[in-house]
């Protein structure tokens, strides 16, 4: 199997090391990572500049430099369709099969999948027809990355044998969220619908200009639903989704019928 790995983080996360590290039991590894952090950029894309690479090395515990990836100034998209269009198929002469994103560092549940750049990352391997995983775990520093990988590359595995089929828009999308140490279980949930409160911090720069620092507000939370990734996740169960990214509402339909509009 040919394996993408992908991320927001940026090239040098623990998160993505430790999943392109068990993704090399699946076979052929190529991770294209951004070479800064991205997270929240959600599906932005280049398109108005080149995209530009460059080739990451590093050494083994031998002292043996190997290859380790490409850093991307760009987007997780951007990473995305370059590692399944164009990177992938030079470093290994076939498309990927399968796309992992992440290990983000903190969750993405709930509304938080529309701004994720982990997310985004598997959204644009899926539009290019190849089954995508977006993988993330709740702590930003847990205290070992390496059975949370093998746990997701397990579940990946399985995703992918699978065989959910292909729809027309793309191939199978999922969002996988993950404890900070080994899962009680894995439930298969929805996103959950709560959203937290937005943060708008008003500050003065040194010259008198205002500027905020903006972010959630996590006491507005509430406590999520136990069949929605955040409660899962928070009772310390592995949360799996599957997503689609047809936005368009079927119901909505029946309401424009029912309005006083020119529709043919």
């Amino acid at each position: 199997m040919h394996v993408l790995v992908v991320n927001d983080d940026g090239i040098h996360s623990p998160g993505l090391a430790a999943l392109a590290t068990a993704a090399a039991k699946l076979g052929e590894v190529t991770v294209v990572a951004p070479a800064v952090e991205q997270s929240g950029v959600g599906l932005t894309i280049t398109y108005r500049h080149p995209l530009m690479y460059e080739e990451v090395h590093r050494r083994d515990d031998q002292g043996r430099r190997y290859h380790y990836g490409y850093a991307v100034h760009g987007s997780p998209a951007d990473c995305a369709k370059l590692g399944v269009l164009e990177l992938g198929r030079q470093l290994r002469g076939t498309r990927p099969d399968l796309t992992l994103s992440g290990i983000n560092l903190g969750a993405n549940v709930g509304h938080g999948v529309l701004y994720s750049g982990t997310v985004a990352g598997a959204i644009e391997a899926a539009f290019h027809g190849v089954t995508s995983v977006a993988v993330s775990c709740v702590s930003r520093d847990p205290d070992d990355w390496a059975p949370l990988a093998d746990y997701a590359v397990d579940v990946a595995t399985r995703l992918y044998e699978a065989g959910r089929e292909r729809s027309a828009e793309g191939a199978a999308l999922w969002n996988l969220n993950l404890p900070a140490v080994a899962p009680r279980g894995l439930k298969a949930v929805r996103c959950s619908p709560t959203r937290r409160g937005d943060l708008l911090e008003r500050r003065d720069s040194p010259e008198g200009r205002p500027y905020y620092w903006t972010g959630m507000d996590p006491a507005t939370a509430g406590d999520p639903a136990p069949d929605t990734d955040a409660g899962a996740v928070a009772a310390g169960y592995a949360a799996l989704t599957p997503l689609r990214y047809d936005l368009t509402e079927p119901a909505g339909f029946a309401e424009l019928r029912d309005l006083d509009l020119p529709l043919d």
